[in-house]
C-alpha cells in the first residue's frame, strides 16, 4: 500500500511546517483515510484505537477549514475526560504553531471557570471540552454554538459508557443542522450506530483497526499469584525487564494509594491518579509522567481513560478489570505510535475464568509465565552491569580508580578478584529490596463450579415442591407475591401464639 505524504494533501504552508516540526512525514492509516474525506466536508465515523494519530486526523482538516477573521466558535470537540481534553488541546497547540491568530480553548471541570471565561472573551475558534463543562458554559451564555461548522465526538464509545449520551444529544440539538459531524470510536456498538444514524448525514465509515481488537505489537502474559504477593511480583517484573515507564491499573482508589506508598518505600518513582485528586494534582502527576520523573503511574480505570503517552513500555493489570472491555482499553496504553509493548496481568484464584473469557471474546491468547526468581534477577543485573562497564571503559577517565585497584592488588589480590567483589556488592545491594522468602507456589484454591446452583441435592422433596409452585403460578410476580403471603401468614400465626402464651 502506497504511503500518503502530508505534502500531497491540499494544506496551507503554515500547517505543513507545524506538521514537519512535530516530526511527521507520512500520514498514519487513519490520517490517510480520514483527512481527504474531512477536507471534502464529509461526515465520517472512524474506528481507530488511541495512539494511531486520530487526533491529528480530525484536527488538521478542522484547522484548515477555519475562518481566521471570524472570532466566533466554529468547531467543537467533545471528549470523555479532562485528561483527553488537555491532550487534544496540546495537539491543537502544536498544529497552530504558525497560525497565531487562531485559538483553541479547553473546557473541563476541576479548573477555575473564571480562567476559562477570560480565555473565551478573547475569542475561541475551537472549543475542546467535556460534555458536562461544555453544557455549563452554554447555560451561562459564555459560548455560542449556534454557528458551529464542525462537531467532533472523540472516543464516542467512552462517552456513552460514562453516561454522557443525554448531554451529547442536548448539545447537538443546539448546533446547526448543516454542520459537519465527525465521530471517532474504538468500537462500533449499537448505541454508536444509533447516534450516527440520528446525527450524521451519509456518514462514511473509516475502519483501520483490522479484525482483532488488540494491537499485534503488544505481548500479553499473565501470572497466577496470591493478592499478598502481588507487590513483590510487580517489583521483580519491573526490575528484570528494566522498565523505565509503566502504567499500573488497580480497581479501587484505596488500592492505588496503598500500592504507591509501598512502591515509594522500595525506592521507585511512583505516583497515583484517581478521582479523589484535584485537577491541579492530576495535571502535575501527568506532567511528571510525560517527563519521565514519574516512572510508575498507578491509576484506576476512570482516571486512566484518555492517558495518551507514547513511551509507556508496559501496562500492569494489578487487578483484573471488572469490565471485560476495560482490558482492551488498558493494554492499549502501551505499544503506541508503532512501538512494541508488553501487558502483564495478575490473576488470583477464580479470576482465571474471567481471563479465559476475555481471550475468547477478543480472539487472542495470553501466555502464562512463571515468576522470576532472585537468581534470575541477579543474572539480569550482571548483564546490565556488563553493558555499563563496557560503556565506561570506552569513555575512559579511569586513572584515579586504577590507582585504587593497584593499591588493593598489592595485598595479594588480583584485578579479577577485585572486579568480582565489586560486581557482587552491587548486585547484592540491588537485591536487598526483594523478599526471597515469598512462596509464589502458594495459590488460591479454585473450587469446582457447581452444575446447578439452584438445585438442592440433599432435599429432593423440597426441589419437587418448588417446581410445583412455579408451575401453579404462571409468572414471577405471582410467585413472588405467593412467597410474601406465606411469610406474612407465618408471621401472623407466630404473633398469635405469643399473645396466647402471654395471657
Amino acid at each position: 500500500m502506497t504511503k500518503l505524504r502530508f505534502e500531497q494533501l491540499a494544506l496551507s504552508d503554515e500547517l505543513l511546517k507545524a506538521i514537519e516540526d512535530m516530526g511527521f512525514e507520512e500520514a498514519s492509516p487513519i490520517q490517510a483515510n480520514a483527512i481527504p474525506l474531512l477536507l471534502d466536508n464529509k461526515d465520517i465515523i472512524g474506528k481507530a484505537q488511541t495512539g494511531t494519530g486520530k487526533t491529528a486526523a480530525f484536527a488538521i482538516p478542522l484547522i484548515e477549514g477555519l475562518d481566521e477573521d471570524n472570532k466566533g466558535a466554529q468547531a467543537l470537540v467533545l471528549c470523555p475526560t479532562r485528561e483527553l481534553v488537555i491532550q487534544v488541546a496540546e495537539e491543537f497547540g502544536k498544529l497552530l504553531k504558525y497560525k497565531k491568530e487562531i485559538s483553541a480553548v479547553p473546557l473541563y471541570g476541576g479548573q477555575p471557570i473564571e480562567r476559562q471565561l477570560k480565555a473565551l472573551k478573547k475569542g475561541a475558534h475551537v472549543l475542546i471540552g467535556t460534555p458536562g463543562r461544555t453544557m455549563d458554559h452554554i447555560s451561562r451564555g459564555s459560548i455560542n454554538i449556534s454557528q458551529l461548522k464542525t462537531v467532533v465526538l472523540d472516543e464516542a464509545d467512552e462517552m456513552l459508557d460514562m453516561g454522557f449520551r443525554d448531554d451529547i444529544e442536548i448539545i447537538l440539538k443546539d448546533t446547526p443542522d448543516e454542520r459537519q459531524t465527525v465521530m471517532f470510536s474504538a468500537t462500533m456498538e449499537k448505541e454508536i450506530l444509533k447516534l450516527t444514524k440520528k446525527y450524521q448525514k451519509d456518514a462514511v465509515k473509516v475502519d483501520v483497526t483490522g479484525k482483532k481488537k488488540s494491537e499485534p505489537k503488544i505481548r500479553q502474559v499473565y501470572f497466577e499469584v496470591m493478592n499478598k504477593n502481588k507487590p513483590e511480583l510487580l517489583a521483580r517484573l519491573i526490575d528484570i525487564h528494566n522498565i523505565k515507564l509503566s502504567l499500573v491499573f488497580c480497581n479501587t482508589k484505596s488500592q492505588v494509594d496503598e500500592l504507591v506508598e509501598l512502591l515509594k518505600t522500595r525506592g521507585y518513582f511512583a505516583d497515583a491518579l484517581h478521582g479523589d485528586m484535584s485537577q491541579n494534582q492530576r495535571d502535575k502527576v501527568m506532567k511528571g509522567f510525560r517527563a519521565g520523573t514519574v516512572e510508575i503511574l498507578v491509576a484506576t480505570d476512570v482516571a486512566g481513560r484518555g492517558i495518551d503517552v507514547n513511551d509507556v513500555e508496559a501496562v500492569f493489570n494489578y487487578d483484573l478489570p471488572r469490565d471485560d472491555d476495560d482490558y482492551i482499553h488498558r493494554i492499549g496504553r502501551t505499544g503506541r505510535a508503532g512501538k512494541s509493548g508488553i501487558a502483564f496481568t495478575f490473576v488470583t484464584g477464580k479470576q482465571i475464568y474471567n481471563l479465559k473469557r476475555i481471550e475468547r471474546l477478543n480472539g487472542f491468547q495470553v501466555q502464562r509465565q512463571s515468576v522470576p526468581s532472585i537468581d534470575e534477577l541477579a543474572e539480569t543485573r550482571v548483564n546490565y552491569y556488563a553493558k555499563q562497564i563496557k560503556e565506561a571503559l570506552e569513555e575512559g577517565h579511569l586513572s584515579k580508580y586504577i590507582n585504587q585497584v593497584e593499591l588493593l592488588m598489592g595485598d595479594d589480590y588480583t584485578s579479577l578478584d577485585i572486579a568480582a567483589v565489586l560486581l557482587k556488592l552491587a548486585i547484592e545491594k540491588d537485591n536487598q529490596g526483594f523478599d526471597a522468602s515469598v512462596n509464589f507456589e502458594e495459590l488460591e484454591e479454585i473450587k469446582e463450579k457447581p452444575r446447578n446452583r439452584f438445585r438442592r441435592s440433599s432435599d429432593q422433596n423440597y426441589s419437587g415442591k418448588r417446581k410445583k409452585q412455579r408451575k401453579d403460578f404462571g409468572n414471577k410476580k405471582e410467585f413472588s407475591n405467593f412467597g410474601k403471603k406465606n411469610i406474612k401468614n407465618k408471621s401472623n400465626k407466630s404473633n398469635k401464639k405469643k399473645k396466647e402464651a402471654k395471657f
